[in-house]
């Protein structure tokens, strides 16, 4: 019976571990495509304005 709790506890405990590393790697994950979409906007304003400036 010892060696069951023992193996619970140690289960629940690694289970833990791994929501922590899943959530870490959800923020990063967020803020990598959060910090890209901004990127990708700056890039497409500087050619939206590249094309205004070589129309006129």
């Amino acid at each position: 019976m010892v060696n069951l709790v023992e193996f619970g506890r140690i289960f629940l405990s690694y289970g833990l571990l791994l929501l922590i590393i899943v959530a870490v790697c959800a923020v990063a994950v967020f803020i990598g495509i959060t910090l890209a979409k901004k990127k990708n906007a700056k890039k497409a304003a500087a050619a939206e304005a590249e094309n205004v400036k070589d129309n006129v």
